[in-house]
Formats: structure tokens, sequence, C-alpha cells
């Protein structure tokens, strides 16, 4: 065997001895995300069964984020319908659905809104964004509004502050009857995504196209427009200034 095609595979084995080494530490290093691994992908499950309608998550909310006097970022809709003596009332949480294919983002005229690519959580900077309000129009679930105080657009993004700390967002902390599961739909073993495999969940509007990271179980989403189809009495209360639902 020539000494050229011996240093060859010398140098060879020293490579791939070099490359293990790099591939250990990395597997061992905590911290260290591996080029496989896929980004966070944040995600509600909202149990209405377990909603009792006692609004804590939306207190809860607006002492969490400072939410400004009259306005919300989390609330809770009460819906009754039927037709005496057959008369029923559920609760219907809402919150922004920070979607899949956010159209909020695609308005933007100054990138101001955004969904970041760690964990897909669509937030708004305030110090980017003017106030033009093309976001609070083209968002199909009214989730959005202008804040008197900063003057930008203003909504849920699943307590960033608390989730980067590894906490819950408020309203999951908060919430007495444990209705709001929260974690990473990439994840195959958090609660979050079991409970999405596993149960019938439904999302608001899925017509829209945006593919929402908000899932309902056994959700009413009934509304008066239906009201006229089916023959019976629905009516929708709601706490926030904006009375209709959107």
């Amino acid at each position: 065997m020539s000494e050229s095609i011996q240093v060859s595979r010398r140098d060879f084995l020293k490579k791939m001895a070099s490359g293990s080494a790099v591939a250990a530490t990395a597997a061992a290093a905590p911290g260290v995300a591996l080029s496989t691994e896929r980004p966070k992908r944040y995600a509600m499950v909202i149990d209405t069964r377990r909603c009792i309608g006692c609004q804590a998550c939306s207190v809860a909310c607006k002492t969490e984020n400072d939410v400004p006097l009259g306005e919300t970022r989390n609330w809770v809709e009460y819906i009754e319908k039927g037709n005496f003596p057959n008369v029923r009332r559920s609760f219907l949480p809402r919150l922004c659905n920070q979607c899949e294919k956010p159209q909020c983002i695609a308005v933007c005229p100054t990138g101001a809104t955004y969904k970041r690519k760690e964990d897909g959580i669509v937030v708004v900077d305030s110090n980017v964004c003017i106030g033009c309000k093309y976001c609070l129009q083209a968002c199909p679930y009214g989730m959005r509004f202008i804040n008197p105080v900063t003057g930008a657009a203003d909504k849920c993004d699943f307590c960033l502050h608390r989730v980067q700390n590894g906490l819950v967002p408020s309203c999951v902390n908060t919430c007495q009857g444990r209705a709001r599961i929260f974690g990473d739909l990439n994840d195959p073993e958090s609660e979050v995504s079991k409970i999405v495999a596993t149960h019938a969940t439904t999302v608001l509007r899925p017509e829209m196209g945006t593919e929402p990271m908000v899932f309902y179980i056994d959700a009413d989403h009934t509304d008066e427009r239906d009201a006229a189809h089916q023959g019976i009495y629905i009516r929708i209360e709601t706490h926030r200034r904006q009375q209709k639902r959107v």
C-alpha cells in the first residue's frame, strides 16, 4: 500500500472521529438545538365543558398585561339558546388565535406585526406600529384593538413574557376549572399535543383558512345568524366594549 493512500485513509478517519465528537457534544450539551429539531409551536386547547364563565381568565389577563380600561385581550362569551323550557347557557372563551397563516401580518405596512420563528406566536412591536388599523380590519376574529396609551395595535400574545421564562399564560394559570391547556403542539409528549390528537376539536371560522392554534372541545359556535334557520332563541352576551361577535 502506498504512503499517499495511507495518509489519505488516516486523514479520513481523523475527520470521521472529529465529526462524531462534534455530534456527540451537540447531543449532550443542554440547550443546544440539533438541526433536525422542529421549532416550538405553541397552542392552546379550551375545554368548554370545564368552563364555568367565572371571568377569572379575563381579570388575570388585564392585570398581567396592564390592559387599559374598556379594552380586552381575553374575554368569555355567554351563549343562551333554545325555547322555553329547553334553554341552555354555554360559555365560549375568546383570545387571539395565533394563526398559522395570520391575515394581520399580510396587511401590516411596517412589519410591526409578525410571527416569531422560534415558537409561532404572533406579536406586535408597538415601537414600529403606526396605528393604521389595517390589522384590526383584517383579523376575522375581532381580536385586536388600538391601545389608547401606546397608540399601537394590541392583542393577546400568550403572555410571551411569561412563556419565555418557562411559565404558562396568566389565563391558563388562573383557570379554576382547568379548562385551558397550553403547550408545544410540535412536542408529541406535551399535554396539548396529546389532547388535540385524541379529542374532537374545533376552531373558530375554519373557512377563513388562517389555521388557528386555539382549539376548542365541545364549543357552541352558533350565533344570532343561526336563529332564523333553527327557529330558536339565541342570545350572545359579552362584557367587552364591542358587543357584536365577529
